[in-house]
């Protein structure tokens, strides 16, 4: 996988990345700095002054992708993906001001990182929240971003959505906390583990809380409010790759999503929410990890299948008289 080192590339990172037990550790992000519409933060909420470095088949990078979306900002911050084969860090074809592709026609992120700290030391990750004006990363913790993009920005793009209601901010934490340990992060923690017991100790928490949330959305469309929140984008990203992806790649293998009634229509109708499908890269979802992992998947083929529709009719319309 790698990493940066005091501003140098390594490949060999399996030590900072392995804890007791050949458990999976996901190492904390390295930019922690916010974006406050007041600029009391000393970064200032301005239209095309952000940009976003993405990639495709990330589910952390695709939380942001959606909120930008949602909130009407696809104008006020600009975005790249990822679109060439990743040999160290995430690679791009495009570049931006200053940051551009080098002699052999790619930009890494490794390279952005250093440029923002030549010293930095830490992951490489999506989503990078990039400066334009002072050249230099803002952020790369996606729950965070989120929460700059949900509120600071309301001055160009749609107020009226609220990701994070004060009202249902100690619900939404709570589940957010457990879903992130247990499915967000557990499916990496079940693909990455390097022995039995820490495949297993990650497999049947992750399990646990999908029966939970099955249980959960019996009674309500969504997790927590009468419309969807910032609970309910950060676990989708997940359920959206869980087939495709976690059920065979990480071997997450109890039961599929759609082998979850609730679980599964609940996903469809996240899906098919307007602007959303179009956003949702299955093909590069699967290439990004399948093609991407050579840790998991040292052959790198990409599998045909399976074949979902996901345009098939949901049930969760049954919720909206309650609501």
């Amino acid at each position: 996988m790698g990493m940066l080192i005091d501003g140098t590339w390594i490949d060999d990172d399996a030590k900072y990345r392995t804890g007791e037990g050949g458990a999976f550790v996901r190492a904390e992000s390295v930019f922690r700095n916010f974006v406050t519409a007041d600029g009391s933060s000393g970064y200032g909420a301005e239209p095309r002054r952000y940009h976003l470095f993405l990639a495709p088949s990330c589910p952390w990078a695709h939380r942001t992708q959606i909120v930008r979306r949602l909130k009407g900002l696809e104008d006020v911050i600009s975005m790249t993906l990822s679109d060439r084969p990743r040999k160290r860090s995430w690679a791009y074809s495009q570049g931006i001001d200053e940051l551009q592709p080098g002699e052999n026609g790619v930009l890494e992120l490794h390279d952005v990182y250093i440029a923002a700290d030549p010293a930095c030391t830490g992951r490489v990750t999506v989503p990078t929240l990039w400066d334009r004006q002072e050249k230099t990363i803002v952020n790369n913790e996606s729950s965070e971003i989120i929460r700059m993009l949900n509120s600071e920005f309301n001055q160009w793009g749609d107020a009226s959505i609220d990701l994070y209601p004060e009202a249902h901010r100690t619900e939404i934490d709570a589940l957010n906390d457990r879903i992130y340990a247990t499915v967000n992060n557990g499916v990496y923690r079940s693909g990455f583990a390097k022995t039995q017991d820490a495949y297993e100790n990650a497999v049947g928490p992750m399990f646990e809380t999908l029966d939970f949330l099955e249980d959960r959305l019996a009674d309500r469309r969504y997790l927590v409010a009468d419309h969807a929140t910032e609970a309910d984008w950060r676990l989708f990203v997940t359920l959206i790759r869980f087939d495709f992806v976690y059920f065979s790649h990480f071997k997450c293998n109890v039961r599929r999503i759609q082998d979850y009634p609730n679980l599964w229509n609940y996903t469809l109708d996240l899906y098919q929410t307007p602007g959303i499908a179009e956003i949702v890269d299955i093909d590069g979802i699967k290439k990004g990890y399948y093609g991407g992992q050579a840790n998991v998947n040292p052959s790198g083929i990409v599998p045909v299948g399976p074949a979902i529709d996901l345009a098939q009719s949901h049930d969760r319309e049954r919720f909206k008289a309650a609501a």
